[in-house]
Formats: structure tokens, sequence, C-alpha cells
């Protein structure tokens, strides 16, 4: 299969690149991103085939479907690494909650958060593809909080590669920060950057985009390349979970294959739900994909009005700071799908020059027809804490989002997967506070407070971190990232 550029194709430029090609170097003409050409249609032929496979079985076959152009040794070497999540059998537990809600828990990997489900075997074929081709390559990342620890964990000590990863200095949880600047290898740089994730994020996309950079990575004889689900590597194996929790409530007797569920997913950057896009494109029985939003509501505004529009938008930190993000850049992906190279080129340059684009309201109508959303403020979420903790389950400040959707948006006889993105402890301030009212922000007294209101073991990997060394100390101005990246080489 290959792969198509969502805004069209500069002059010079190949129509069409391989899997490979497209993950190795994924900006595409005029700033654009890579999808695929076609998708394969999975039907409920392809469910029945897999009611009683593993997951990796699962995971190999789609990514088979999709004929990317990756030895299967490769891919069954990257599939391997789910074996280190909690459950080898299991990586993705679906818990049923109540009747007709389940949670779908992406957060059992090394570094606690829904991460890792894709960048665990991405970062393993990427580092096998520069191996193959014996050429050095630049990862970049830039992350809001749980993209910068899973990319750093899958590349660390990896040959060909090195890796920066950008995160805003003041954005993050305690535990997230920590998982990066105690990360010791010498293939990473960890960056604070002065300012918010938009930030760390456009300076990723115009360093992807730079020649002058290129250039002075091709006289080191570096190639450059991005762990950000800018990246259709990540993509493609966050496909997979949506397939795999569907299945899931088939064998736990929730449905019957070919009823149709809700997804409702918490969204930022629009990877996680574009996933759940791509598989209910390719036959996945979805009723519609459930948007779930914190104040940052730029994306509820989108679905609900037709208008992205951040002119007078100030980035708002909130308690689920994962989706603190005004510009969501897989939002372009599910754009071409819907209207094709030439109106997403000309929607995302007037989003780039003016802060702003309007659709049209057939081209609404199209996207409403899949998506529905609804945002949830800090004290809302904080109010389903605690009240799903008396309800038994203990959850993390971005999962609370889909239950206020849940309640707002959803036909209550219709069954719904909400999307656990990460575990308790990578926002423990939040939950101590939602569930004691205490005001510690300091995430180890948090977290010992949980772990003793709700009877469980605060992970070894998180407890650890507090005692470790502090390697990355670097906090700088957004416009400085260049020469210190290169300064790091």
């Amino acid at each position: 299969m290959n792969f198509i550029q969502t805004r069209g194709v500069a002059k010079n430029t190949p129509k069409t690149v391989t899997f490979s090609e497209a993950i190795l170097a994924p900006i595409a003409s005029f700033g654009g991103l890579y999808v695929p050409e076609t998708l394969p249609n999975l039907g409920i032929e392809f469910l029945n085939k897999h009611l009683n496979s593993s997951y990796k079985e699962l995971a190999s076959d789609l990514l088979n479907r999709f004929e990317i152009d990756i030895e299967q040794n490769v891919i069954d070497e990257a599939l391997s690494l789910y074996d280190k999540f909690d459950d080898s059998s299991n990586p993705v537990p679906v818990i049923k909650l109540k009747e007709n809600l389940y949670v779908s828990e992406l957060y059992h990997g090394p570094t606690r958060a829904f991460k890792d489900m894709a960048l665990q075997p991405f970062g393993k074929i990427l580092s096998s593809i520069a191996q193959k081709k014996d050429e050095n390559y630049l990862i970049l990342a830039a992350t809001s909080g749980d993209t910068g620890p899973a990319a750093l964990e899958t590349f660390k000590n990896q040959k060909n590669v090195k890796v920066v990863c950008m995160y805003p200095a003041n954005g993050t949880s305690d535990v997230q920060r920590l998982q990066m600047v105690t990360e010791d290898a010498d293939n990473l740089k960890v960056i604070g950057i002065k300012g918010s994730f938009d930030d760390a994020q456009g300076a990723l996309k115009t360093l992807l985009a730079s020649e002058n950079f290129k250039n002075n990575l091709n006289e080191k004889n570096i190639s450059l390349s991005a762990a950000n689900s800018v990246n259709f590597g990540r993509i493609i194996f966050q496909i997979v979970y949506h397939i795999h929790n569907y299945l899931e409530l088939v064998r736990q007797n929730g449905i019957e294959i070919g009823e149709k569920v809700y997804l409702n997913v918490p969204s930022g950057n629009f990877g996680n739900v574009l996933g759940g896009f791509y598989a209910k494109e390719m036959g996945l029985p979805v009723e519609k994909l459930v948007i779930s939003s914190n104040e940052n509501n730029i994306l509820t505004r989108l679905i609900q009005t037709g208008i992205y529009d951040i002119r007078d938008s100030e980035l708002k930190l909130t308690t689920s700071p994962a989706m603190d993000i005004l510009k969501s850049s897989n939002v372009e992906r599910v754009l071409f799908s819907l209207y094709g190279a030439d109106r997403t080129r000309e929607l995302m340059e007037n989003l780039d020059k003016d802060n702003i684009y309007t659709l049209r309201a057939s081209e609404l109508a199209k996207l409403q027809e899949i998506f529905i959303a609804d945002f949830c403020g800090d004290d809302e979420g904080k109010s389903y804490i605690k009240s799903v903790f008396e309800d038994g389950y203990l959850m993390d400040p971005h999962t609370a989002t889909c239950f206020k959707t849940y309640k707002t948006k959803s036909n209550p006889n219709i069954k719904t997967i909400i999307y656990s993105t990460a575990e308790w402890t990578k926002f423990s301030p939040v939950i101590a506070n939602a569930l004691t009212g205490e005001n510690d922000t300091e995430d180890i007294k948090a977290l010992e407070s949980i772990s003793k209101k709700a009877n469980v073991e605060i992970p070894t990997m998180i407890k650890e971190l507090f005692t470790k060394k502090i390697i990355h100390d670097t906090v700088i101005e957004k416009e400085d990232i260049e020469e210190e990246i290169l300064k790091f080489l």
C-alpha cells in the first residue's frame, strides 16, 4: 500500500511513497501529512476471524492488510514488546463498569500511558529501518506529557537513532516530567520549553519543514523524523486497539458481532480518536465517535459549529494537561478523508494564516455524521473522579472528561467504550484533591494518599522516579531550540 499527501503534491515530489518512507520523513508537501492511498476493507469476516486471536495476532494481520513494506520478522519483534506490559496475554484490558458502559485501559505499558500502545512497536520498526539503511536519524518529539516518556523509553540505546524531546516546562505533572528528565541514555536529549505544548509542537513542525535545519543535519550525515502522531507509524498501531476493544465486548457477551457501539475518546491532538475513525472507515461497527474535550474545547466547537477559531483563544492549563492543545494536528487527516486534498490545503492555510477556518454547511453535516462532542470543566471532571471512585473505579482526569460526554451525548441503549489513557499515578494531585479535598501539589504525597485510600500499590517504576538523578535540566526559550539541538548533536 502506498501513502499520499493531505495537501496535494508539490513539484518534484513523488505522488506516492511507501510506508517506510512516510514514517522516516512524515511531513508532506505544503506542510501536510501522509495518509493511506486506500484503506483495507475489514468487515464482519475480519472480526469473526479474530474473535479468539491474541492482541499480537490481531495487530499482525491488520498490518499485513495495509501491505506495509516491513519484513514480517521485524513486525513480529516489534509486536513482541507488548509482552512487557502488565499482562502479556491481554495488554489492553476492557472493564465493564455498568450496563452498556465499558472502559478500555490503554495504560498498562512501561510508562503508564496510552502512548506506549503505539510507540513501543513503532520505535522498534523505525530503528530497524534506520539500521537496515545504515543511516542515522534524529527523532523529534513534542509532548504534552505522555508522548515524551513513551518515545524516550522506546528509542533509548537504539542504534542509528538520537531523540530530542521537547515539553512545556510548566505543563506536565511531576511524574511525567521525571519520567523524561531522569532518562540517562546517551542518545536522548530532553528540553523544557518556556511556553505551551502548542509552542513545542509548532517548533517541531517548523524544524521538520526547515531546509536550513535539514542541511545542518545532512552535514552530520543525519536525517530527520518525528515520533509525534503526525507520523502515521504511530497511527497505524492506534487502529488496532479499537478493533480489539470491540472484540472484547463480543467475548464478554456485551454485544453481538455487527452491533454498533460508541467510541468515547478524550481528545487533544486527535491521534487516539483518529485510529477509531480509520477503524470505522474500514468496517468496524461504530455508531458515533465521541470527542471528549477539556476547557480548551476547540474540538467541541469545531464539531458543533464547523468553525475552527483560535484567533482570541488563550491556552488554559487544566487538570487534564495532555489535552491542553489548540492546534490538533490529526484533524487534518479527517479533513482530507472527507473533503479531499485541495479543500484540506485551503482550510489548513487559512488556519496557519488567519487562525480560523469555517466549514461549509454540507461539510459540517458530513463531519457530524461521524462525530459528536462535548467538553468537561476541571471541577466537573473531579466530581466524576469522585463519584466513579465511590462506585469502585479509580481513574485519571482525562478519562473523567468522557463521563461528561457519556452523560450528555450518548444513547444509553447503545454500548459505550470509554478510553482510559493514563494510569492514576500520572496525575495524582488532581485525583487526591477530587477524592479527599487535599491540596498537596507534590506528586509523591498525593500518590501515597491515594494508595492508602484506594488500597492500591504505587507501581515500582513510578515510586523509583523520585529518587533518580536528574539528567536533563535544560529549559529554554522556543527560539533557541534549533541551536540547543545542534549543540547536542
